[in-house]
């Protein structure tokens, strides 16, 4: 659970059923935080903020104790917003900003506030904000921490900005592929492509406009047999795509070749399955993405997620006064021209989520050890076969 707005005091969370016993790397969190906030086509809100992790319970000595994990990430920004966001009623305080009333097209504004019969799109900003994902982002790399020691591991790098897109899949077993990524200055592994990129982006800047893109991430070493046929809320595939559907912008998902698999026939599509005695059972292919029936194959997650242009423009565009009914611009506020690399992290964040509630479910919730024993034997067992 998360909470707190874009300009408020700072953004909280609480990750219950963590497993104790895990040693947490502060520094891994805040390089977390720092990646979500790098992107070519940031506002200049990413000058304000530095977030950092400010952990309040749940962590003693340095390792995790079972108890409900709770953190703040603290808002720089508030100092400049503090009237404007104050919870006091006070005369004078909140003043300074008249009632913004011209919704912006694509953007929760309108809908937000007929729904929650608000006065002021301000109510509806703070918290739809994609801000919200830095909270997420620091729960993501809780779950990474707790990944990693089972072997997992999850990267992202973009593949499409507007209509600038990389030509073939990168190499992901390439050791020097995850360098690449973090030090293009749009999470694209390919040098040339990125420049292009950021072209794509300063063209849509220039023209007072916001471009959006797409994105993949990869959960690598994931053991067959996560999520369940059984139930339909209990099929990982569904519930990683209500993880990343849940981003800010974020309009198509797909697992593996999911959209070109409508155009395939089944020879063609399906991964055959092959058995060695070293490999035990595996694919040549891996057009499923690692999903087959809901559950975890053996073969590494493959997602790949669409966002849209953002809906803050310069320019602004046409919409409707809330008050007045004439015709209007939509509000103009500080914001970004494209946030795909930004998305691509958090997406890295809420799939290591999922992941980790998947490891929790079937292999135990409560000690990283007692974790690590089930996962060994059920390993082993897959092994004897």
């Amino acid at each position: 659970m998360t909470a707190g707005e874009s300009h408020g005091k700072g953004l909280v969370g609480i990750i219950s059923d963590y497993p104790s016993g895990i040693q947490i790397d502060i520094d891994l969190i805040d390089r977390q935080l720092a990646k979500r906030q790098r992107g070519y086509g940031r506002g200049g809100r990413m000058s304000i903020e530095k977030d950092q992790v400010d952990i309040i319970s749940g962590i003693r000595k340095g390792r995790s104790t079972g108890s409900p994990i709770s953190f703040i990430i603290k808002n720089r920004d508030w100092e400049n917003w503090k009237d404007i966001m104050s919870i006091i009623p006070e005369k004078g305080i909140g003043e300074k900003e008249k009632n913004i009333l011209t919704p912006r097209p694509g953007h929760a504004d309108l809908t937000g506030m007929l729904k929650y019969r608000l006065t002021t799109i301000r109510d509806v900003i703070e918290r739809s904000s994609a801000r919200e994902t830095a909270a997420r982002v620091c729960v993501g790399a809780f779950a990474l921490s707790a990944l990693r020691i089972l072997n997992i591991d999850i990267m992202s790098y973009v593949d499409r900005i507007g209509s600038i897109s990389l030509n073939t899949d990168p190499d992901i077993s390439d050791k020097a592929l995850t360098a690449r990524i973090d030090n293009s200055e749009v999470r694209c592994p390919d040098e040339s492509i990125s420049k292009k990129m950021m072209k794509a982006i300063d063209r849509a800047k220039n023209n007072g406009d916001s471009i959006g893109g797409s994105f993949k991430i990869i959960a690598k070493n994931i053991p067959p047999g996560l999520g369940s046929y059984t139930e339909w809320n209990r099929r990982l595939d569904a519930r990683l795509a209500l993880a990343v559907m849940s981003i800010p912008d974020i309009k198509a998902f797909e697992i593996g070749r999911g959209f070109k698999s409508g155009s395939s026939t089944g020879l063609d599509f399906h991964d055959e399955i092959y058995y060695s005695s070293d490999k035990g059972f595996y694919r040549k292919t891996n057009n499923a993405g690692g999903i087959e029936g809901g559950m975890t194959n053996g073969e590494n997650i493959m997602i790949g997620a669409v966002m849209k242009p953002i809906p803050t423009t310069t320019k602004g565009m046409k919409t409707v006064h809330m008050l007045s009914k004439e015709e209007s611009v939509s509000l103009k506020e500080r914001s970004d021209t494209c946030a795909v690399p930004s998305a691509a992290v958090v997406g890295e964040a809420v799939v290591s989520i999922e992941l980790l509630n998947a490891i929790q479910e079937k292999f135990g919730t409560d000690n990283i050890d007692e974790i690590m024993e089930n996962y060994n034997n059920y390993k082993n067992y897959i092994k004897n076969i």
